[in-house]
């Protein structure tokens, strides 16, 4: 009985390698698996007038959820951008953790209505602070997978058809997910600033009439035609800029025309084009109108605005214009009779467009603008806006999503074809029914392709090198920050990167801290009541050894 103890120890002993070869695959198991890395893209953070857009936090460390089972800020909603409703997303940012959006693979291939909801979703998510980080992802088949995985789990662990039981079972055996997003807090870029470049197109003094009396060409009226680049929506990311696509081939069309000795006209054209308008609430036409330099608007007939010219994304094949004013233009005004024109245009060379009037007075008390003419009116100078929007709350404003790029540079060649016709007939005080751009002049796909691809005023000098090489006097300026009190800031972003890891659920590790719990209730058990386990088994073991020799004793003897 004293090797008893000893004996018991060695077997204990030697038994531990075996119960490692137990343990340590079910703790392999439990740990999580080697990460999924995905391209992500930060929502945009910028502020206007002191008001805060996009969140400022970036790091994220949570366990991923579903759009349906999410409840607590320590989950992050992995969802598909199709999914997301304006409702989902104002209970996202602000109870949730994280939220990551899946972009879908492509735009062209959804219904009318679902294009509708993205840019109603994105005109939101611009228009709200967010408290909780927000990445977009690019569509990527593993992360598709990954969603289905989340959301499959919960639609069935909550199934109407499951037991309780079974619902436990269900939500202890599926696979749980880890998003980790790194990365610090976003600072502000105390060195943000808007390019602006500006040129004119003055007509030759040699090709002027003789009989005219504004010799000086300083003192011809000035025609302002401007537009506004997309640098940025509701990500860091551009739609085909048509606004500026159109403003080019203006530029390079009307220089043609300006050149030959035929066409001289009695005009001073400007052309002024900026970074970022809608969303920066057109700071660029304020600091142009701020400058010393701004005495040229002193004679000026009209300022011609192009604001989303041509719909990036739209679910009408058929395409208007819709010239916007602060105010109804009065019979025999320049305006009015540069809108006659238009329409004229409109019929004449293009099939089914409709060019209409829209009025709306400018909302003094409001710090945000609709529209960038009314900067100029403000300012008190004629203005107007040429969109295809009839609203200025329009979604399609500032989506940065484009469908159907066949579409859309059939509208621009059309837009760019009508408005230069009316521009044409009314600085050379031509018939509207005379056809100007054919020929040598006919506007061609080539010639408005190479704009497309604009990013910024500053993007590889293409903006730069257009107007250099036919206007004159031109320049670039900056509208910087203001250190104390500054309209707009920009903040730095870093490239981050998404990593998924694949881990058991919470409720998981409750379920394997109870059964190691149990396991070891036994062990202890076991070990502390081994004696009296020991005797009882010691005594059944004897009384049977001991029935079995008596009894062979006994037949034994019977043979015998």
């Amino acid at each position: 009985m004293l090797n008893e103890p000893d004996t018991f120890s060695d077997m204990f002993r030697s038994g531990i390698p075996y119960i490692l070869l137990i343990a340590l695959p079910a703790l392999i198991c439990c740990s999580p698996v080697m990460a999924s890395e995905f391209e992500v893209m930060s929502m945009s953070k910028f502020d206007v007038n002191g008001q805060h857009f996009g969140s400022r936090v970036s790091s994220i460390s949570l366990e991923a959820r579903s759009l349906y089972s999410w409840n607590t800020s320590r989950h992050c909603v992995l969802t598909r951008l199709i999914n997301l409703s304006v409702n989902d997303f104002d209970k996202i940012r602000q109870g949730a953790g994280g939220l990551i959006v899946m972009l879908p693979p492509n735009i062209l291939e959804l219904d009318v209505e679902v294009k509708e909801h993205i840019t109603i979703l994105e005109q939101e998510m611009l228009a709200h602070t967010g408290t909780v980080p927000i990445y977009f992802a690019p569509f990527n088949i593993n992360l598709e997978k990954i969603i289905d995985d989340i959301t499959h789990t919960t639609l069935k662990a909550f199934s109407q058809n499951q037991t309780s039981v079974a619902q436990l079972i269900t939500s202890v055996s599926a696979n749980g997910y880890h998003a980790t997003v790194g990365g610090a807090s976003n600072v502000a870029n105390k060195n943000s600033k808007i390019p602006i470049i500006y040129g004119e197109l003055a007509p030759n003094q040699l090709l002027l009439k003789p009989n005219e009396n504004a010799v000086d060409g300083q003192k011809l009226p000035v025609i302002l035609i401007t537009a506004t680049l997309k640098t940025f929506g509701v990500f860091n990311e551009y739609p085909v800029n048509s606004d500026v696509t159109v403003l080019l081939a203006l530029v390079e069309l009307l220089s043609k025309l300006h050149s030959t000795t035929k066409m001289a006209a009695n005009y001073r054209l400007l052309f002024l084009i900026s970074d970022t308008g809608l969303l920066l609430n057109f700071q660029g036409s304020k600091k142009w109108l701020e400058i010393d330099d701004n005495s040229a608007l002193q004679n000026v007939e009209f300022v011609l605005c192009l604001d989303t010219i041509i719909e990036s994304i739209s679910s009408n094949p058929d395409m208007a214009i819709f010239m916007h004013v602060s105010k109804p233009p009065k019979e025999k005004t320049s305006i009015s009779h540069f809108f006659k024109l238009l329409k004229s245009s409109a019929e004449k060379f293009a099939y089914n467009i409709t060019v209409e009037g829209v009025h709306k007075k400018i909302n003094l008390a409001d710090t945000k603008l609709a529209w960038e003419h009314e900067r100029f009116s403000i300012k008190r100078y004629p203005s107007f806006t040429l969109s295809s929007l009839k609203s200025h709350r329009s979604p399609s404003r500032t989506t940065i999503f484009k469908d159907d790029e066949t579409r859309i540079l059939e509208h621009t060649l059309k837009a760019s074809r009508i408005i230069a016709e009316a521009l044409a007939s009314f600085i050379y005080k031509m018939e509207p029914t005379s056809s100007i751009f054919d020929g040598q002049f006919a506007i061609k796909e080539e010639n408005i392709l190479p704009y497309f691809g604009i990013k910024s005023v500053l993007h590889n000098n293409d903006v730069k090198d257009a107007f250099e090489k036919y206007l004159n006097n031109v320049k670039i300026i900056y509208d910087k920050a203001d250190s104390r009190d500054p309209d707009f800031m920009f903040y730095n972003e870093n490239d981050v990167k998404l990593n998924v890891y694949r881990v058991k659920p919470a409720i998981f590790d409750i379920f394997l801290t109870l059964l190691i719990g149990f396991y070891l209730l036994i062990v202890f058990l076991g070990i502390q009541y081994f004696p009296l386990f020991y005797n009882i088994v010691s005594k059944l073991t004897r009384d049977e050894t001991s029935q079995q020799t008596n009894g062979h004793y006994t037949e034994r003897l019977k043979y015998k």
